[in-house]
């Protein structure tokens, strides 16, 4: 207050990372009261995950089933956030000129997706929780180093949302939709999420190793169940993923 007792405005915009915070924030409530995102980013790795633990549909080798399969489901929520979750509403709020009017605002556009990957790992955290609750609960003996798997989780959010941002940025919004869903569902197939991709073809698994989600649940899957050391090749795959996907997105990215 002034000294006559009125309040002196103080225009200009809040700190910058407490913009970011709000943002993230805002991100974080609107994807879980999506209903769509909760069936892809819940619901969905959760019943795959009970289901293919109690009941002998799929081969998965010696030992317990959901020694494989909860690896595979950790890499499976982080695709269906990073990447599905993250592309479609991304999409959509690009169609309806949300990102538009964001990118005028005092928060920079680095700044907007700063807030997009930070709700993304809140998410991801709390799906990681959840499904590690329910694993334990299903006997799960995970094993292995928490850095390798640590370091996995991240590079993969990087690959995944770098390519989620890529999708949403170029495609419209109802391609992005149908696009995105179809990936998912073509990777959880193919990409040794509940399936090993020794059951492919010879030629088929050195194709479908390099894709993201391979490399990811074979890395969490070799630290976790197999108690592997620091898996290289794989984190080398997802890097390589991660820069390509982010520098394409900043690249070709359309805010309109």
């Amino acid at each position: 207050m002034t000294a006559t007792g009125t309040y002196a405005p103080k225009p200009g915009a809040a700190p910058l990372p407490r913009m970011i915070a709000a943002q993230a924030a805002l991100e974080t409530k609107m994807l879980l009261r999506n209903g769509e995102q909760l069936l892809l980013t819940v619901v969905i790795p959760t019943l795959l995950l009970v289901l293919f633990s109690t009941v002998d549909i799929v081969d998965t080798g010696a030992g317990e089933a959901v020694d494989f399969l909860a690896p595979g489901i950790l890499a499976l929520a982080v695709m269906s956030t990073a990447f599905t979750g993250q592309a479609i509403a991304t999409g959509f709020e690009r169609r309806y000129g949300v990102l538009k009017r964001l990118a005028s605002s005092p928060l920079p556009r680095w700044g907007l997706m700063t807030a997009k990957t930070l709700s993304v790992l809140v998410t991801e955290v709390l799906q990681v929780v959840l499904l590690t609750v329910i694993a334990f609960s299903l006997g799960w003996s995970p094993q292995g180093n928490p850095l390798a798997v640590l370091l996995l989780l991240v590079l993969g959010t990087a690959a995944f949302s770098g390519l989620g941002l890529l999708m949403a940025g170029t495609l419209k919004a109802e391609a992005t939709l149908a696009a995105a869903n179809l990936v998912f569902l073509l990777l959880l197939v193919g990409g040794g999420v509940v399936v090993p991709l020794d059951k492919f073809p010879s030629g088929a698994q050195d194709v479908l190793g390099l894709l993201p989600i391979s490399a990811l649940s074979d890395g969490l899957r070799d630290v976790l169940q197999h108690g592997a050391g620091m898996p290289w090749a794989d984190l080398g795959i997802l890097a390589v993923w991660a820069v390509a996907g982010l520098a394409a997105a900043g690249r070709f990215f359309r805010w309109e």
